[in-house]
């Protein structure tokens, strides 16, 4: 088995100004020693991994990898750079720049190698030598450990550490133990870490809280969860801890084992980038006693983000828990009422219950009953909404009094506006309960009768009396304003609309402009204004896939093979009203792909509320197209604001290929060619 890295594999002048052109450099270098067979497959794998969390690392390291079919063996290539390239960290660029490719079946043996690197990359001492490495082979046999006795101790220290740590909480041992006469026994924590990948940010994590531990004085033994397997922590060493840190991106397995004891769970790089904030943060919960059920620890928001997120940042995460919970009794309920109204007409919502009269062969029964059942899946719209923001606040404890203030709010008529209001109160009142110290005896029949009743008292309350007026007053005023629209401001208002919908592909904007959409239609009879707002916002939301499927089609040089291929998916996508068809082009190239998709549902959005179209039906695309009203003048707000976006899209990719297509090809074929054969040409 060849050497997982070697003087070809390290570029100390790497000339890349971006991330992609740093994986796309060191990528070229595996593919010339024959570890990728397939550059642009293994670029897109790359790509794929990099869109769900940047891979930058505060101290000036980028650490680019993936998993890939196209990898042959585990290879790694590494990169320095004068100047520095953006990896997404909050320090600062990345001067260090380690590309890891691991094939899709990787050996534990190669994959141990890759999680002693990573822990490496935490050793000061380490990285400094490698910043003043003078030769390519100097930095290859650093980075193997071939050389420098300083990095292999650290290497040691580093999995000695742990395991006398481990050794030590086991055994209860009078180092670290409370049996000795007056001493008083360290804070113990247990740690599990792990990420998508479960080579790079699963290690360092590890090796980052390992290290802020000693410096604490806590016994913290961390259960790392990679590649390689895991090695379950002891049970009595879990027993006998004080507190519990997740730094993970993947679900930690076997969660329960840490059922019962104050719990901090965040993404894996806080792991890396704040141990010791989340070292404090644990210690913090075991003194006011927060006990988490079923190892659960944090709430789903502290889950998906990072330690220390802003205010802002968390509440927009938690509003955006509650819509996406929504949104599927949105897309039921609507598609169903919408049915309703295309087989029965817009009459069958004055037809009697069905429960009193159903016929199985009258069309208009079962009109009646697509359109009743329609109805009760939209009743649960602000309840859901409301639930799951406190749920994404406080965890399930937020479920109760969210649900129950969601349900007054669509009783006193505060509607949307309401739900959100009550999904926030509910959640700050959970949180506030929790932080009141509580009884060891009373802890266990707090989740299940003292928080839900004492939380659902107050909101209600606060929803009855306090607020729910004039929150119903202001979602009044809205609807008026709505209904009011009309020339030169309603087409203003299918600009902002457009230009919400594509800026971030089915991200928090986009959602906030579906959410407004469809809250104007979830109600038994919607104004004429809030279906138009409802067609607009659908048919910006199908211009950016639909674009990039027609520019793929066009200008098929303009975009790699794997962007031709999601091309073709991008047709159904867009056809479909999904969006995100559209952001693996989005990822790979930002600046051009999202003012193109800007720029094309801003016109549909101005063209379908100059045409009057309308849609009931808060989602299914072109299939829905029946129950629009002035259905053909929509499809040509579409098709031009389609138009639109493949024209700019084609022009600026090809203001940027045009001078490097050539330089682009000969790279391919030397790529794809063997080393003795690189000049012949090479079939497209």
């Amino acid at each position: 088995m060849s050497e997982m890295i070697t003087a070809d594999l390290v570029d100390l002048d790497l000339s890349a100004d971006t991330k992609e052109a740093a994986a796309r450099a060191l990528a070229e270098r595996m593919v010339a020693l024959g570890r990728v067979t397939d550059l642009e497959g293994f670029l897109a794998d790359v790509a794929a991994r990099e869109a769900q969390m940047p891979t930058g690392l505060d101290g000036g390291i980028g650490i680019p990898h993936c998993r890939s079919e196209h990898v042959t063996e585990p290879t790694l290539a590494f990169g320095r750079s004068a100047a520095g390239i953006d990896f997404g960290a909050a320090d600062g660029p990345a001067d260090l720049i380690f590309l890891i490719a691991a094939p899709a079946g990787a050996d534990d043996a190669h994959l141990t190698i890759l999680s002693s690197l990573a822990r490496q990359l935490m050793n000061a001492e380490f990285t400094d030598a490698l910043r003043s490495a003078g030769d390519a082979a100097g930095a290859a046999a650093l980075i193997r450990g071939d050389e420098p006795e300083a990095a292999e101790a650290a290497s040691e220290d580093s999995v000695a550490a742990p395991a006398a740590a481990s050794a030590g909480a086991a055994t209860g041992s009078d180092d670290t133990g409370d049996t000795g006469a007056g001493e008083e026994r360290p804070f113990r924590i247990v740690a599990v870490t792990s990420c998508p990948t479960g080579i790079a940010h699963t290690y360092m994590a590890a090796e980052s809280l390992e290290n802020a531990g000693r410096e604490a004085g806590v016994e913290l033994v961390v259960e790392t969860q990679g590649s390689a397997g895991f090695t379950r922590l002891d049970p009595a060493v879990i027993a006998a801890a004080d507190g519990v840190i997740f730094a993970h991106d993947v679900p930690v397995r076997d969660k329960d084992r840490f059922a019962g004891k104050p719990t901090v769970d965040v993404g894996v790089k806080a792991g890396i980038n704040k141990p010791a904030e989340l070292i404090a943060d644990v210690r913090g919960r075991a003194e006011r006693g927060e006990v988490t059920a079923a190892g659960k620890g944090g709430t789903p928001v502290e889950r998906a983000g990072e330690a220390g997120d802003n205010y802002g940042t968390k509440l927009r995460k938690w509003l955006m828990t509650g819509v996406s919970y929504m949104v599927p009794f949105v897309a039921a309920g609507g598609l169903l009422i919408a049915l309703g109204f295309a087989i029965g007409g817009w009459e069958i919502n004055k037809a009697p219950s069905v429960m009193e009269h159903f016929s199985w062969t009258q069309v208009d029964s079962w009109a009646a009953l697509m359109f009743q059942i329609g109805g009760v899946a939209f009743g649960f719209l602000i309840p859901v909404l409301a639930g799951y923001i406190a749920y994404g606040m406080a965890d399930r404890p937020g479920l109760v009094p969210g649900f129950v203030g969601g349900m007054i709010s669509s009783q006193i008529a505060a509607g949307f506006l309401g739900g959100l209001v009550a999904g926030l109160l509910a959640g700050g009142v959970v949180l506030a309960i929790q932080r009141v110290r509580i009884p060891k005896a009373l802890r266990g029949i707090m989740p299940v009768v003292v928080i839900p009743l004492i939380s659902s008292i107050v909101v209600g309350f606060l929803m009855f009396v306090v607020v729910g007026k004039p929150i119903a007053e202001a979602q009044k005023g809205m609807t008026d304003w709505l209904s009011g629209l009309s020339g030169s401001n309603a087409i203003l208002l299918g600009i902002l609309l457009g230009l919400m919908m594509c800026f971030d592909l089915g991200g928090p904007v986009n959602k906030v402009a579906y959410a407004f959409a469809t809250a104007g239609i979830a109600v038994a009879d919607p104004s004429d204004s809030a279906m138009k707002v409802m067609a607009a916002v659908m048919a910006a939301g199908m211009v950016p896939p639909l674009g990039m499927a027609l520019a793929t089609t066009l200008r098929k040089k303009l975009f790699t093979p794997a962007e031709r291929e999601n091309g073709k998916a991008a047709w159904v996508l867009g056809a479909s009203f999904i969006s995100e068809g559209a952001i693996p082009f989005a990822a790979a190239d930002p600046l051009r792909v999202i003012p193109a998709s800007m720029a094309g549902g801003a016109v549909t959005g101005a063209l379908s509320m100059a045409f009057g179209a309308t849609l009931r039906a808060p989602h299914g695309g072109i299939f829905v197209v029946p129950l629009i009203g002035h259905a053909f003048l929509y499809l040509i707000a579409i098709a031009a604001g389609v138009c639109v976006t493949t024209a700019l899209v084609v022009v600026l990719k090809s203001m940027r290929k045009a001078p490097e297509a050539v330089a682009a090809e000969a790279a391919q074929s030397d790529s794809a060619a063997p080393s003795a054969e690189r000049k012949q040409p090479v079939a497209a």
